[in-house]
């Protein structure tokens, strides 16, 4: 049975695609549409068309299941070109998402109308691409070329109001999206087609002067990803060119990105991320439902897990020690949502809704009614036992207990507590409203009804869940903790803080070791080190600059003084202190220094962080070595085009 039909309603056909779950451009797709334009033009009794899908979206995208198999006819360029030139006027019907290929289906088609809550986009730079059925060509002829550079180069989609003011769609559907469109049809349709895209002249494009600082500007923030900087300059090209011969050069080029180590990097990750979080044990298992959302501590991270609970939707109970504390708790998530209301993520009435939602309270018997609650308080043992032992006596018998701890034997709280199969780990990354990553910690008696809980939990925040076991680190800190400890090894052996920095900035990481352990605070490593310093293997190599700095005060950004020195605007310098601080260490080691390059420090990072990838993967602690690609992509900046460490070992 084909995945288009065609229904006929006085003069206007309606072409419906029903190909769950995203309405994939797949081989029978794009028959089914070029069968039905086929069939419109010819009867004349039809004097237009609308294209809709089934389902909760529109055109979500490509078959990627396809790539790398031989194309089967009509290949979706030449289906966009035959829609382009149908005698009837076609109108798409846009709802949920029109991503990459859907978007340019609807580019091909003479109207665009959109639910008020639909997206629109041309993602391809995530996946190492380029749009390749004409997305750089028809774009910057029907919106200003400088709007299409930053939708295709971005990779965002953007909103059906923002759509709507540029140029892409031709109406918002405040009611029944059907409907209007047909109301639209009814409008149009006893006049001419509107020109094709492909035939029209380009809207606002640049000239010489303002390309170069475009493609500089994309350049930058590329951070070595081919696919941005391919796509303006193809996009440049399409503009200068005749619309044939611009398909054909986009054609190329996408098919030459496709090939690429980078696009199949990142087509690992975007496979890995969405398959990592799906444990076959947990198939059948319905989690709890969750309602109420307990934090304890409202701290950075505190506040930071109960802004996302609010901003998905849930109410929130927030305990701290005290009335003071707990103001202070709630004034750092105004100050989230704030964020969030300026950038218009949010209007007045649902910010204040969400305020609505949180209470904050000294009382642990305020989460009587609480489905989940999660600890986020200082990384100390006895605390963490104290709060979980408050919270087998207050909280129900089916409220699931999580540990946001980064280090801690989250077993040992467990045992500790009543029903101790309720108890996991919810490890966030901070800001923990802002960062997706989210590792789920599955303790030695968690039941499986408790994680199937956290997983939908985590999917309802929007977070990328991967399962870990129990260890020093869970995956991605014991994998940041030995790949530093060989940073450290580099230092006392020749490198300086901003050697290692840069070469892993050239790599593709957003910042070095360094500088982002002056960003999170020089002490939380300090601690750990502390904590773990009495079963120390005495033999072990170990590096005590780290501790040195904070004896010295230097915490890092914090307070201006770090592995850096930062200016009053946050800054970071290199600091002559700190430089010889680390040759000196060398000296007294009796350390002769030599000169690391930035290949020498990568190939030394990787090898630490597989070596350490395989322990993980022995031990069980980790499912698959995509978890751990998954971990160090979204909490610890690995470069996405590089497909991470293990990644980049199985392709050598």
């Amino acid at each position: 049975m084909s995945p288009v039909s065609i229904a006929i309603e006085n003069d206007i056909a309606v072409i419906t695609i029903d190909n769950p779950p995203i309405n994939a451009t797949s081989h029978a797709v794009r028959k089914g549409i070029w069968d039905a334009i086929e069939l419109i033009d010819r009867d004349d009794a039809i004097r237009a068309a609308i294209l809709s899908c089934a389902g909760r979206t529109f055109i979500a995208g490509a078959d990627v299941t396809e790539f790398g198999k031989p194309p089967l006819d009509p290949i979706l360029p030449d289906l966009i070109i035959r829609m382009e030139q149908a005698t009837k006027p076609i109108i798409a019907t846009i709802h949920g998402t029109a991503l990459g290929g859907g978007l340019e289906v609807a580019l091909g088609c003479h109207y665009r109308v959109a639910s008020e809550t639909a997206k629109l986009g041309l993602p391809e730079v995530n996946l190492g691409l380029i749009p390749g059925a004409g997305g750089t060509v028809r774009l910057p002829r029907l919106i200003p070329v400088a709007e299409a550079i930053t939708m295709i180069t971005s990779g965002k989609p953007i909103t059906a109001s923002k759509a709507h003011d540029i140029g892409l769609i031709d109406k918002i559907a405040q009611d029944d999206l059907l409907s209007t469109a047909k109301t639209l049809a009814v409008q149009i349709k006893d006049a001419p087609c509107p020109v094709a895209l492909m035939n029209r002249a380009p809207v606002k494009a640049p000239d010489d002067t303002a390309w170069d600082g475009i493609i500089g500007g994309v350049t930058k923030k590329a951070r070595g990803q081919d696919a941005p900087i391919v796509a303006v300059n193809t996009i440049r090209g399409s503009i200068t060119s005749n619309a044939k011969t611009a398909l054909a050069t986009e054609r190329e080029n996408f098919v030459r990105l496709r090939d690429s180590d980078q696009s199949k990097a990142l087509r690992h990750i975007f496979f890995a991320e969405r398959s990592v979080a799906k444990l076959p044990e947990l198939k059948e298992v319905d989690p709890h439902p969750i309602r109420i959302v307990g934090v304890i501590g409202g701290g950075i991270m505190g506040a930071g897990i109960a802004t996302a609970a609010l901003l998905a939707g849930y109410a929130v109970v927030m305990i701290e020690r005290d009335d003071a504390a707990c103001d202070r708790g709630l004034e750092t998530i105004k100050h989230h949502l704030s964020g969030s209301l300026k950038r218009g993520l949010l209007n007045q009435e649902k910010y204040d809704r969400l305020l609505g939602d949180f209470m904050g309270s000294t009382d642990y018997a305020a989460l009587s009614d609480a489905d989940l609650v999660i600890e986020a308080v200082f990384e100390d043992m006895s605390v963490k036992h104290d709060v979980f032992g408050q919270l087998s006596r207050h909280c129900k018998p089916t409220a699931v207990l999580a540990s946001n701890t980064s280090y801690l034997d989250i077993n040992a709280i467990a045992d500790m507590c009543t029903h101790p199969g309720r108890v996991i780990g919810l490890h966030f990354f901070s800001p923990a409203h802002i960062m997706k990553l989210l590792e789920v910690v599955r303790t030695a008696k968690a039941d499986a009804k408790s994680l199937a809980t956290a997983f939908a939990f985590a999917k309802r925040l929007g977070k990328i869940a991967v399962p870990t076991g129990v260890c020093d680190g869970f995956i991605g800190n014991r994998i940041m903790s030995a790949y530093r400890k060989h940073c450290e090894y580099m230092l006392e052996d020749g490198a300086l803080p901003h050697d290692i920095d840069r070469a892993m900035v050239t790599f593709g990481f957003p910042m070095g070791l360094f500088a982002m352990q002056d960003m999170a605070g020089l002490e939380i490593s300090w601690a750990t080190r502390k904590r773990l310093a009495p079963t120390r293997d005495p033999k072990e190599r170990y590096v005590a600059l780290g501790d040195y700095l904070c004896e010295m005060g230097r915490l890092g950004k914090k307070n201006g003084l770090g592995w850096y020195r930062y200016d009053a605007n946050g800054k970071a310098e290199t600091d002559p202190v700190v430089d010889e601080l680390v040759i000196s260490e060398s000296l007294k080691k009796g350390i002769t220094r030599r000169i690391f390059t930035d290949a020498e420090i990568i190939k030394t990072i990787l090898r630490a962080m597989q070596t350490e990838g395989d322990k993980i993967l022995s031990e069980g602690i980790a499912t698959s070595p995509d978890a751990i690609d998954v971990v160090m992509i979204n909490g610890y900046g690995f470069p996405r085009h590089k497909g991470s460490p293990m990644f980049m070992r199985k392709t050598g």
